[in-house]
C-alpha cells in the first residue's frame, strides 16, 4: 500500500476525460478563482478561523477525488449520477465541482455558510454546466452538485455517495498549516490549537475497507480534530463501512494521554 493523491496525468480506472475538461475550465475561470480568494476574508482575516480559501479548496478537491478513485477501485457503488440517468463519467465531475465550490458562501458569512453557498454556486453552475452538457443533463448535474455542497457542513444527511465524499474530504483538511494564520495572530481556540497538532494526513487503499486514512499528530490536542470534527463528518456520510480512519500520537515526550484513535 502507498499514499495516494489525485494525479490528473495518471491513468485511472474510471472515465476521466470530462472531469479534466471541467477542472481545467474552473482553474482558468476568473470569477471562480476570485471567489476562492475572497471567501477567505471573513473566516481568516475577520474571525481568526482556519483557512477556507484556495489552498483549502485545493486540498479538499484532491482528497475528494482521491477518495472517489479509491472507492471506485474498491467496487463501491455511486448513486448520485446513476439515479439521475447520468453517466459514470459524471460521478467525479459532481465531486470535483462540489469540492471546488463548497465554501464560496463564506463571502457572505462564516456562520451558516453552506446555505449561502447554494445560490452563489447555482449562478456559477448555470454558466458553467452548459459548456459541457445539454439542458436536461445540466439541470440534473446542478441538482447533484448543490446537494453535495449543502450536505458538506450541515445537519442535512448526504443522500448520495458523491455527497458523502465531499463531506468527508472537507474534514480531512486538518493539518497544522491550515491554522497557521489564526495561530500567528494569537488565535488559541480549540480549532486552531487542535489543528496545530496534526502533522500529516494520508490516504491509501486499505485491506479491511477500500480506504485507509492515517493521521499523525504530535499532541493530544489533535484528538479534537479527529474525534469531534472528523468523526462528525464520517458519521452519516454513507461511507462508514468503506473508510477506516486511524490516528496516532507520535509524540516522544510526555504528551501521550492519547496514543491511538480508530474510527
Amino acid at each position: 500500500m502507498s499514499e495516494q493523491s489525485y494525479d490528473p496525468d495518471a491513468e485511472h480506472e474510471f472515465p476521466d476525460e470530462r472531469l479534466h475538461e471541467v477542472l481545467a475550465y474552473l482553474d482558468d475561470d476568473g470569477e471562480v478563482q476570485t471567489y476562492l480568494d475572497a471567501q477567505n476574508v471573513n473566516p481568516v482575516a475577520r474571525m481568526r478561523y482556519n483557512d477556507h480559501g484556495a489552498k483549502h479548496v485545493s486540498i479538499v478537491r484532491d482528497r475528494a477525488l482521491t477518495l472517489y478513485e479509491l472507492l471506485y477501485a474498491g467496487g463501491v457503488e455511486f448513486n448520485g449520477a446513476d439515479d439521475q440517468g447520468l453517466d459514470v463519467a459524471d460521478e467525479p465531475v459532481i465531486v470535483g465541482l462540489a469540492a471546488t465550490l463548497h465554501d464560496i458562501g463564506h463571502v457572505v458569512h462564516r456562520d451558516e455558510h453552506p446555505y449561502y453557498s447554494i445560490p452563489l454556486a447555482a449562478d456559477l453552475l448555470d454558466r458553467i454546466l452548459p459548456e459541457f452538457y445539454d439542458t436536461a443533463d445540466a439541470v440534473r448535474m446542478k441538482g447533484e452538485v448543490l446537494h453535495a455542497i449543502l450536505c458538506h457542513h450541515t445537519p442535512e444527511t448526504p443522500l448520495t455517495t458523491e455527497a458523502g465524499i465531499v463531506r468527508l474530504a472537507d474534514g480531512l483538511d486538518m493539518e497544522h498549516g491550515r491554522s497557521r494564520y489564526p495561530y500567528e495572530r494569537g488565535g488559541r481556540g480549540i480549532n486552531t490549537v487542535s489543528s496545530q497538532a496534526i502533522q500529516s494526513v494520508t490516504l491509501e487503499a486499505g485491506e479491511e475497507a477500500p480506504v485507509l486514512v492515517e493521521i499523525e499528530m504530535d499532541n493530544a490536542a489533535g484528538v479534537y480534530q479527529v474525534d469531534e470534527l472528523l468523526k462528525a463528518k464520517l458519521n452519516g456520510s454513507g461511507l462508514e463501512e468503506h473508510v477506516r480512519i486511524v490516528a496516532v500520537n507520535s509524540s516522544d515526550g510526555g504528551d501521550n494521554i492519547v496514543e491511538r484513535i480508530e474510527l
